[in-house]
């Protein structure tokens, strides 16, 4: 299996590519801005054909540069319903402070809109893609409509999460955005992340990677769900 990810664009976001090997089919995971020329590099050096942009939630730093690399292929992007509105109307799902950090990356000059053709995730479905076998799992908490994208286990590889901003290395996403409810998100933690194998490897949105069993141990957020107590929602993200 071949997953290529790096942190695009100032906040850091990361873009993953992800194939059953090189020269094959891929996948297009969050591409924040600034991401499309590396995408360009990763595809040409690997030999890849891009199929599909698959979308964890709608907070611009993750779906910054949807359009162009959709539009560039012709391929659709993958987002759940909750979150669709976000593609055209990112400010929605903004603080204050962002958006104006983000008026005046953009020169008061961004226009956002959706790709020519988006397509709804719902949480179970088996996302079967670029010789890929997703599971689609619906996350709120962060965002109405985040999701992850779970993939079991191989000889070769152990199983994997694509968390997006629910699960970081020693934190989770913060809930204080418009869309966000940290009450939701406990809940998700309990019944999409807790019940997860120890040696699932967890690519987060932001920072590195990790594992269920490391987090399971150490991340405050999750022990505290163990040890049946409840911790105030992170501040970590737009």
């Amino acid at each position: 299996m071949l997953i290529v990810g790096f942190p695009a664009g100032p906040w850091g976001t990361n873009c993953y590519v992800v194939a059953t090997a090189a020269g094959e089919e891929c996948i297009i995971v969050d591409p924040g801005k600034d991401a499309a020329p590396a995408i360009d590099d990763v595809i040409r050096e690997h030999g890849l054909n891009p199929v599909a942009v698959v979308l964890t939630h709608g907070h611009i730093d993750h779906v910054w540069s949807v359009v162009p690399v959709c539009g560039a292929r012709g391929i659709p992007a993958y987002i759940h319903p909750d979150d669709r509105q976000l593609l055209a109307d990112p400010l929605a799902g903004m603080a204050k402070a962002s958006r104006d950090s983000l008026a005046s990356m953009s020169g008061g000059l961004l226009t956002t809109a959706e790709p020519d053709d988006v397509r709804d995730l719902t949480d179970g479905l088996t996302l079967e893609i670029a010789g890929l076998s997703l599971t689609v799992l619906h996350s709120p908490g962060h965002t109405r409509g985040s999701t992850m994208f779970g993939r079991v286990g191989d000889l070769d590889t152990p199983p994997l999460l694509l968390s997006g901003d629910v699960l970081f290395e020693g934190s989770i996403g913060r809930t204080d955005l418009p869309g966000g409810d940290h009450a939701t998100m406990l809940t998700t933690l309990a019944t999409k992340v807790l019940p997860l194998d120890d040696t699932t490897v967890v690519l987060p949105g932001h920072g590195a990677s990790t594992t269920i069993g490391r987090e399971r141990s150490t991340n405050p957020y999750l022990t505290a769900l163990l040890d049946g107590h409840d911790l105030s929602s992170p501040r970590k993200g737009l």
